[in-house]
C-alpha cells in the first residue's frame, strides 16, 4: 500500500468568481513545492490540471507552460502524478455543470490534456460529482446556484457522463490509462421515524458509482426519483451500454462526512432544522449528534470493496483542527486501512490531503475572509513550513508507523475521559506547564484542557523557579516530553528597583529549566517579549532584528533568549506583546471593559504596539510545540495599533463614551521604566495568528457571551 498526496486545489465559481486555491496557498507561483513534497516520501500526488485554468483565455497554451515543467519534475523526482481536471468546478465561463454540451466539451479538454500528456496513467476526471452537484445544484451555494432536485439530477448525470466519455477519449490515446474516482464517503444514520430517508440520502451519495457501474436500471433505487426529476429513459441507458467501472474507488471522508437526521427538533440548534416536504428534522454531524455515531474508514473502505469488487483507496485524508488532532485523524486512518485489509479488502492507499493546507473551507468556499487550515505544510510561512504531519508522513512511508506524545489520547469525536489533567491509564509522558496561575498560563491550561492534551499545570508554590534543585525535581518527577515555561516577572516598572529579582526568575530561572530539559531530553518553550526592542524602527520588528532594550524588564528577557539557546539549541523562544482576552481582567482589554462598564476614565498611552490575542496565542504556541519547531519566533496579532486607539476601539464598540479614553504622557501614568514608542511584532517565519481585526472580533463576541452567560 502507498502513501499519497495531495493539493487543496478547489477553484470553484460564486457569482462571476471564480475561488483558487493554488492561487491562495502560493502554488501556483511556486514549484519550488514538488521538491518538499518528495522529501515526506509519497509514491503519487493528486496534482492539479485543471479546466478551469489551463484553458481559462480560450487556449491551452499559458496552461501546459504553466503545468509542462511541473510534471517534468514530478517525474524527475519519481512521484505519480494522478491528473485532475475538475475539482469542485463548473469549468470555463462557456459552458456550466447543467449545460447539455457539458460533456463533449469536458471530453475534448480531456483528450488534449492526454495528448500532450500521454505517459500519465492516472486520472481522475471530475473530483466528488455528487458533492459538487449537491453545492451547486441542491443548495445553490456554487454556480450556478440551483435549488431543486432537477437541478442536481442533471448535474449528476451530465458529470458521470462527461467522466465515461473523458475516459473513453483519455483511453484513445492511452489505452492503460486508470480511472480513479473520488467522492465523499460518509454515511447517514437517521432515528426510527426516518430510516427511509437515510437510505435514500445513502443511496444518492453512491449514485454517481453506480452509474459509472452501468447499474442504474429498472431495479435501482433511485430509478423512478431520477425520472420525476428530469432524466430519461435514454440517459440511463446510455449508462447501462458506457458503462466506465473504476479502476480504483477512492473514499474521502471527514470527520464531519457522517450525519445523522433526528426528528427531535428540540435537541439542536434552528439553523440545523430542516426536511424533505414531509418531514421536519435536524440534520446534523453524526460525531455531535446527541448520541454520536461514526461509520469509521474500515467500515467504508468494506462497504466500497464489498459493493463493487474493486480496489479502494482512501484519496482525501484531513481535518481542519488543531495540530494533534490532525495527527490523530492520520493515525485513526492508518489503523483502519490495517483493519480492513486484514478483513480481506484491497486498499492501495492512503492520500494526505491538503499538504499545502486550505482557505475557507469553513464558508464552504463561498467567501474569501482568509481562514487557513494548514496541512503537511503551513502555507502561511515562506517557503511553506514543513509540521508535525510532515514527520508522521515520512516516519509512515519508511517505517510503517507513526508516534507523537500528543497520540496517547483519541480525537475529541472519540471518547475521552473528562479532564486531561488527570492520569490516564492510556498516556505516554505528559506535558508540563509551569506558571499555571499567571496570564498566559491560565490560558494555556484552558486550551490544553479543551484540546484534550493530558498535561500537568504547577504554580509557584509547586516549584521554586529560581532554584536549580527545586527545578530538577519537578520536571524529573514529572518526566514530560515538553515544558512551557509561562512563568516570569511580569511587573516591568517594579523590575526597575529589583533588577537581580527580575533577572533571577526571567533569566537564571528560564536558564535552570532549560538545563533540566537538557538533561531529560524534554522539548521547552519558553517566553520574551517585544519590548526587546528599542522603538527606533517604524516598521514591525523581525526575528532577527537586533535588540536594544530601554529597560530592566527588556533587559532580563535578551538574556533569556541568549542564555536558554545556548543551553539548550532546539527550545522554542516565543516574544509576544501585551496580551488582550476579554475574560482576563489582567489584560489591558479586560481592564478598559471592567472600567467602561463601571463608567470610569481610562488613561492610556500613546505608543504603538501588536497585540497578542490569549487564545490564539495558546493556540498558536501549542502548534509550534507540537511540531517540534525552535529558535525565536514572534506571536502577535498581525496589525499595530496604539494603547490609545485600541481603548478607543473598545469603547465604540460596547457603546461608552469616547471621552472616557484619554490619552497622557507616560510621567503621568505612573511608569518608571522607557517603554518603546513601536514595538509592534512582523514575523520572517511566518505569520501564524489572526489578524487583529479577527482577533477584536472574537475578543468581542467572546465579552457578549460573557455577559450574557451573566445575566439572571
Amino acid at each position: 500500500m502507498e502513501i499519497w498526496g495531495g493539493i487543496e486545489c478547489t477553484v470553484n465559481r460564486v457569482g462571476d468568481r471564480y475561488f483558487d486555491q493554488i492561487v491562495r496557498t502560493g502554488h501556483d507561483a511556486r514549484p519550488e513545492d514538488l521538491a518538499r513534497f518528495a522529501e515526506s516520501g509519497i509514491k503519487a500526488i493528486r496534482y492539479p490540471l485543471l479546466w478551469e485554468r489551463m484553458e481559462s483565455a480560450g487556449s491551452l497554451d499559458a496552461g501546459f507552460a504553466w503545468a509542462d515543467p511541473r510534471l517534468a519534475q514530478l517525474d524527475a523526482l519519481g512521484i505519480r502524478p494522478i491528473a485532475g481536471l475538475l475539482h469542485h468546478g463548473s469549468g470555463p465561463r462557456n459552458t456550466d455543470l447543467g449545460d447539455p454540451a457539458f460533456p463533449s466539451l469536458f471530453a475534448d479538454y480531456a483528450r488534449k490534456v492526454a495528448e500532450r500528456y500521454p505517459w500519465i496513467m492516472e486520472w481522475t476526471p471530475i473530483n466528488e460529482p455528487l458533492t459538487t452537484a449537491r453545492f451547486s445544484g441542491l443548495y445553490g451555494h456554487w454556480y450556478p446556484h440551483a435549488r431543486s432536485d432537477a437541478a442536481f439530477v442533471r448535474m449528476t448525470l451530465n458529470q458521470a457522463r462527461a467522466i465515461a466519455e473523458a475516459m473513453r477519449a483519455i483511453r484513445s490515446v492511452i489505452p492503460g490509462a486508470h480511472l480513479l474516482h473520488t467522492d465523499d464517503a460518509g454515511t447517514v444514520f437517521a432515528t426510527e421515524p426516518l430510516v427511509r430517508q437515510a437510505e435514500f440520502e445513502n443511496h444518492r451519495r453512491d449514485l454517481a458509482l453506480d452509474l459509472l457501474f452501468g447499474r442504474v436500471d429498472h431495479a435501482h433505487p433511485l430509478r423512478n426519483y431520477l425520472l420525476r426529476s428530469g432524466a430519461t429513459h435514454d440517459e440511463l441507458s446510455w449508462h447501462m451500454w458506457n458503462a466506465c467501472p473504476p479502476d480504483t474507488i477512492g473514499a474521502n471522508y471527514y470527520v464531519t462526512s457522517d450525519r445523522v437526521l433526528d426528528h427531535r427538533l428540540d435537541d439542536y440548534p434552528p439553523e440545523t432544522h430542516g426536511g424533505n416536504g414531509r418531514q421536519e428534522y435536524a440534520d446534523i454531524a453524526a460525531v455531535r449528534a446527541s448520541t454520536p455515531v461514526s461509520s469509521g474508514f474500515a467500515t467504508l473502505l468494506e462497504r466500497y470493496w464489498t459493493k463493487y469488487g474493486r480496489p479502494v483507496a482512501l484519496t482525501e485524508v484531513h481535518m481542519g483542527c488543531t495540530r494533534e488532532e490532525q495527527l490523530r485523524w492520520l493515525a485513526e486512518a492508518w489503523s483502519d486501512i490495517g483493519n480492513a485489509t486484514a478483513a480481506g479488502v484491497n486498499v492501495r492507499a492512503l492520500c494526505v490531503w491538503s499538504l499545502l493546507g486550505a482557505y475557507d473551507w469553513n464558508r464552504l468556499v463561498t467567501e474569501d475572509v482568509g481562514d487557513y487550515e494548514s496541512g503537511v505544510f503551513d502555507a502561511r510561512s515562506s517557503p511553506p513550513r514543513a509540521t508535525a504531519l510532515f514527520t508522521a508522513v515520512r516516519s509512515l512511508v519508511t517505517t510503517g508507523h507513526m508516534w507523537h506524545e500528543v497520540l496517547s489520547r483519541p480525537g475529541w469525536w472519540r471518547d475521552m475521559p473528562s479532564d486531561p489533567a488527570l492520569p490516564d491509564e492510556r498516556s505516554g509522558r505528559r506535558l508540563l506547564i509551569l506558571g499555571q496561575s499567571g496570564t498566559l498560563g491560565s490560558a494555556l491550561v484552558r486550551r490544553c484542557r479543551e484540546r484534550g492534551l493530558d498535561f500537568l499545570a504547577l504554580g509557584r508554590g509547586d516549584v521554586d523557579i529560581t532554584r536549580g534543585d527545586s527545578v530538577s525535581r519537578v520536571i524529573g518527577e514529572c518526566q514530560p516530553w515538553a515544558v512551557i515555561n509561562a512563568t516570569g516577572f511580569v511587573d516591568v516598572d517594579r523590575a526597575e528597583v529589583d533588577a537581580d529579582g527580575c533577572m533571577a526568575v526571567n533569566s537564571s530561572g528560564a536558564r535552570l529549566v532549560a538545563e533540566a530539559c537538557s538533561r531529560l531530553g524534554a522539548r521547552l518553550v519558553t517566553f520574551s517579549s517585544d519590548l526587546v526592542f528599542d522603538g527606533s524602527s517604524h516598521t514591525p520588528y523581525l526575528e532577527s532584528d537586533p535588540v536594544a532594550p530601554l529597560n530592566t524588564y527588556g533587559r532580563s528577557k535578551v538574556a533569556l533568549e541568549q542564555s536558554v539557546l545556548e543551553t539548550l539549541p532546539e527550545a522554542l523562544v516565543i516574544r509576544t506583546s501585551a496580551f488582550i482576552d476579554a475574560s482576563d481582567p489582567r489584560t489591558f482589554t479586560g481592564r478598559v471593559l471592567g472600567a467602561f462598564t463601571r463608567g470610569e476614565r481610562v488613561r492610556t498611552s500613546g505608543d504603538v504596539i501588536s497585540p497578542s490575542y490569549l487564545p490564539a496565542l495558546a493556540d498558536a504556541v501549542l502548534d509550534l510545540l507540537v511540531d517540534g519547531e525552535s529558535g525565536v519566533w514572534h506571536l502577535a496579532n498581525d496589525g499595530a495599533v496604539s494603547w490609545t486607539d485600541l481603548a478607543l476601539r473598545i469603547a465604540s464598540e460596547v457603546g461608552a463614551d469616547p471621552n472616557l479614553v484619554e490619552e497622557a504622557p507616560p510621567h503621568e501614568l505612573g511608569r518608571v521604566a522607557r517603554r518603546p514608542s513601536y514595538s509592534a511584532l512582523g514575523s520572517e517565519r511566518g505569520v501564524i495568528m489572526p489578524t487583529l481585526d479577527q482577533s477584536l472580533a472574537h475578543l468581542f463576541r467572546d465579552h457578549i457571551r460573557t455577559l450574557a452567560q451573566a445575566s439572571p
